[in-house]
C-alpha cells in the first residue's frame, strides 16, 4: 500500500486516479505530476516501484497539501470573518458566499427546510 503525503492510496486504482484522494490534488494537477515523474497513468498503485513512489512523493512536496491546505483556507476564512467583510460575514452565517439567490435554493448551505408558523386571527 502506498502512502503519499499521509493518505493512504487504494491499491487497485489506476495512480492517475489514486493521487485525487490526497487532499489539494484533482485530475489536472494529477496528470502534471506524472508528466513530470514519468510514471504511466495507466499503471495500478500496488505495481508501483518504490523508486517511483519516491518520485511521486518528491513531485508533491512541491504542492501544498493536506492539512497545510486545510490551514490555509481555514485561516483565509478566519481573515475574512475578524475584518468583517461581507463574505466573512457570510461565512458566518452559513450563507452562499459567491452571489447565489436564497429565497427557494442555497438548502445544503442553509440545512434543512424549517417552516415558520403563524397564529391564528381571533
Amino acid at each position: 500500500m502506498a502512502r503519499i503525503a499521509g493518505v493512504d492510496l487504494p491499491r487497485e486504482k489506476r495512480v492517475e486516479i489514486g493521487l485525487t484522494y490526497i487532499y489539494g490534488i484533482g485530475k489536472e494537477t494529477s496528470h502534471k505530476i506524472l508528466a513530470t515523474t514519468g510514471v504511466n497513468p495507466d499503471t495500478r498503485i500496488k505495481d508501483l516501484t518504490d523508486e517511483e513512489v519516491n518520485n511521486l512523493r518528491k513531485a508533491i512536496d512541491e504542492f501544498t497539501v493536506e492539512g497545510d491546505l486545510r490551514r490555509e483556507i481555514a485561516l483565509n476564512i478566519k481573515r475574512l470573518r475578524d475584518i468583517r467583510c461581507y463574505r466573512g460575514i457570510r461565512h458566518q452565517k452559513g450563507l452562499p458566499v459567491r452571489g447565489q439567490k436564497t429565497k427557494t435554493n442555497a438548502r445544503t448551505r442553509k440545512g434543512p427546510k424549517r417552516t415558520v408558523g403563524r397564529k391564528k386571527k381571533k
